[in-house]
Order: structure tokens, then C-alpha cells, then sequence
């Protein structure tokens, strides 16, 4: 349950980081990419080996840079206060 729970604060953490880095997200639309397919390649993988502590961990990074990709197409939240 409380990995679920920290699965889920996941979130917040990708709007907080995606609000502090307002002027990096464009430019990193390719990182994110890159980003969320390696944390899929990182939760099916581990969670194959049974190392599923290391799965959640994936899954964290990879709600994170969601949020972060999604925000990033995201017009009026990049012109915010940097541009």
C-alpha cells in the first residue's frame, strides 16, 4: 500500500519539477522521450528478475517525466514568468 501511495506522489513531483524547470522544457521534449522509454525498458525488465523494489523506482521516473512531457507541449504553463 504505501508503495502505491509513493507511486502516486509521483505527481506533484512532476508538476513541482515541471513548474521549477518552466524554461527547460522545451528544449527537453527529446530527453523525456528518451527518459520514458527507458524507464519502461527499466520496470519490465526488473520486475522480470523479481527486483520489483527497483521497478517502483522506475515507475516513479517514469510518472515524473510524463508529467514533465505533458507540460512541456503545454503553451501558457512555458511562457509563465521566465519568457
Amino acid at each position: 500500500m504505501i508503495k502505491l501511495v509513493i507511486l502516486i506522489l509521483a505527481i506533484p513531483v512532476g508538476f513541482l519539477i515541471a513548474y521549477l524547470a518552466r524554461d527547460e522544457l522545451e528544449s527537453g521534449r527529446k530527453w523525456f522521450k528518451t527518459l520514458i522509454i527507458i524507464s519502461v525498458l527499466g520496470i519490465v525488465g526488473f520486475w522480470l528478475i523479481d527486483e520489483s523494489e527497483i521497478s517502483w523506482t522506475f515507475g516513479f521516473i517514469f510518472i515524473t517525466t510524463l508529467v514533465s512531457l505533458l507540460k512541456s507541449s503545454d503553451k501558457k504553463w512555458i511562457k509563465g514568468k521566465f519568457k
